[in-house]
């Protein structure tokens, strides 16, 4: 298999709410014109896609699967890198600015490493880390 691209499919339960903390906390939109199902935005450098489908749109359309409460364990986390702690540290402020929770704090664990984790209002996970 050679795919061209890979997209992440998260469900969340109001498309409105999300488009507003990911659009806070500066992400560009996939799909500017979003409809009444999904919301996308672009991730990093190299542009992954993550689509937020309304979860009951998203197991319908995948038919035979189903989708875990995502304020329980996650079976998938995201990091999100940072350029320093600084940088780290004002992300973390933006999160909670934006509608999000800190889920542990910014700090420095091992040698040269410093980061945070946070849950956006549909409880899905990213990492924040400066290496």
């Amino acid at each position: 298999m050679k795919p061209k691209m890979i997209w992440a499919n998260l469900g969340v339960s109001n498309l409105e709410r999300t488009q507003k903390f990911y659009t806070e906390l500066g992400f560009r939109p996939n799909n500017p014109n979003s409809s009444n199902e999904l919301v996308s935005f672009f991730f990093g450098e190299n542009e992954l896609i993550i689509h937020f489908f309304l979860k009951e749109i998203l197991e319908a359309n995948l038919k035979n699967v189903k989708f875990g409460d995502s304020q329980s364990p996650n079976e998938i986390i995201f990091t999100l890198s940072a350029e320093s702690i600084e940088q780290t540290n004002l992300w973390a402020q933006e999160v909670v600015k934006a509608g999000g929770t800190i889920v542990s704090e910014p700090e420095s664990f091992g040698d040269h490493y410093y980061g945070f984790v946070f849950a956006d209002p549909d409880g899905h996970k990213f990492n924040v880390f400066h290496m």
